[in-house]
């Protein structure tokens, strides 16, 4: 019986702390759903000059693993963890900025997006 609990504790909490959680390219992947794992910023610069200040960034603190031009999307890893950065229009000559980055495992890191976030916005000065 003693037995019966502990497993069933530990299936409980194996089911609590594990999940999905959606990518800024809209893919699912295994990880920790609740936690902060973006930031985002606005603009007021062309989308084309963010997304290049963003690929810079990503490349100058890792490596670029992924770049959609159509989406606005660059991903890069950076000591381990993935990022995730979006570029989108919000008004004419306003850009919206969303950075997600998760640590191995899918745990959220928030620092990372919010440091990210800071370099685009330093990048464009």
């Amino acid at each position: 019986m003693t037995k019966f609990l502990i497993g069933l504790v530990a299936l409980a909490g194996v089911l609590t702390t594990t999940g999905c959680y959606s990518t800024q390219e809209g893919h699912h992947k295994f990880g920790t759903p609740w936690g902060r794992d973006t930031i985002e910023g606005r603009y007021e610069r062309p989308v084309d000059q963010v997304f290049a200040a963003a690929k810079e960034t990503l490349a100058f603190n890792g490596t670029l693993t992924g770049e959609n031009t159509i989406s606005k999307i660059v991903t890069a890893s950076i000591d381990g963890r993935t990022v995730w950065v979006r570029v989108d229009e919000v008004e004419p000559r306003v850009s919206r900025v969303s950075v997600q980055a998760r640590k191995r495992g899918g745990l959220p890191d928030i620092y990372l997006a919010s440091e990210v976030d800071k370099q685009i916005a330093i990048r464009l000065k």
